[in-house]
């Protein structure tokens, strides 16, 4: 019968016996952007650090190796779920505890101070066969708060826990919390008190350090069942005051995952990425528009973030296993890895 076949209705008929077998046949992103058609993966997880004026001149080469290895770190800590066949909700936790440990991101240890010298955390979590999501939002003592973001999801009826009362809950599930001073980092401290001293008296200002303005971590992944899942973390803005939560614990606007489309977390500027709904948008153009990931993500970054005025960046992972990054600065932190290149990738700059 396939001699009767023209090369489209062979290739055609491949694809279906994959799909058929659980397997999905996707265009995966090469660290130079090209994409290579045809590669059959069982699971594929991607992965951000944040978004910012990031150039390879303000960049030691100290730095990026220590930010490469890191990326690549939490790639295997997720790639060691998923080629065990684990769920893609384990995966992208495993990877967002990584850089949550780790002081160069804004999230977790590395955590920003806010106005008053405190570090307040945000996260979230989202299961794309269930539509479930689970998040926290301006958090003290919680060590790693994506573990928490999982046991709202889990073992509570709600979708967001804030402050005191997340983690009173924190305590009843058992998810571990710290001191307030584990938090603490020379650098974070040195950056509130450059923006502080900067002019007295010219009203709140808010800040990064220049090559990571937009600090967040996030994952999203795609298991072997062909479910995916989506996670965002972030320790906010340096120098904010009034007890300001951003998009990264706004399920739709940092997080998004649904079976029906895609897995987005974004890095950026949390109020115009709350207002935009950013994730949710990029999943609804898949969804209702059938737009391929890279073009929908570009839509929502490239076109309509920017049209607003806003900066920053989405991963995004589609159902059949694309991968699409797409963001308006001048680097992201970012990694991938998929069952069928099995070699993590890592990137900071501009392709």
């Amino acid at each position: 019968m396939t001699g009767c076949m023209g090369s489209g209705g062979w290739r055609a008929g491949l694809a279906a016996i994959a799909l058929l077998a659980g397997l999905a046949v996707a265009a995966v992103l090469k660290p130079d952007g090209v994409q290579a058609e045809g590669k059959t993966m069982r699971y594929a997880i991607a992965i951000h650090g944040g978004a910012g004026t990031i150039t390879r001149a303000s960049m030691t080469p100290e730095r990026e190796k220590a930010y490469r290895a890191k990326l690549a770190e939490a790639l295997e800590a997720g790639r060691a779920v998923l080629a065990a066949g684990g769920q893609a909700l384990d995966a992208v936790e495993a990877a967002i505890v990584v850089m949550e440990d780790s002081p160069l991101f804004n999230a977790g240890k590395g955590a920003v101070f806010t106005a008053d010298g405190r570090n307040e955390l945000d996260a979230s979590i989202m299961d794309g066969r269930t539509l479930n999501a689970g998040a926290v939002a301006a958090v003290r003592h919680v060590k790693n708060p994506i573990r928490l973001a999982r046991q709202v999801m889990e073992r509570s009826p709600h979708v967001l826990l804030a402050g005191e009362g997340a983690e009173v809950f924190a305590r009843e599930v058992g998810v571990q919390l710290v001191p307030a001073t584990y938090f603490w980092t020379e650098r974070r401290w040195k950056q509130l008190m450059r923006i502080q001293n900067r002019k007295k008296g010219a009203g709140l200002l808010l800040d990064h350090d220049a090559d990571h303005k937009y600090g967040t971590v996030g994952a999203v992944a795609l298991d072997a069942a062909g479910n995916l899942a989506a996670g965002t973390s972030t320790g906010g803005l340096t120098n904010k005051a009034w007890g300001r939560i951003g998009d990264s614990p706004i399920i739709g606007a940092g997080t998004y995952a649904s079976n029906a489309s895609c897995a987005v977390s974004g890095t950026g500027q949390g109020e115009y990425f709350i207002r935009l709904t950013i994730a949710r948008e990029v999943c609804a153009l898949v969804e209702y528009r059938n737009l391929p990931l890279q073009q929908a993500a570009d839509e929502v970054i490239q076109r309509k973030l920017k049209r607003l005025g806003g900066a920053g960046g989405v991963i995004a992972l589609g159902r059949d296993g694309t991968i699409a990054f797409s963001f308006n600065t001048e680097g992201m932190y970012r990694g991938w890895l998929t069952s069928a290149e099995p070699e993590p990738h890592t990137a900071i700059y501009k392709p």
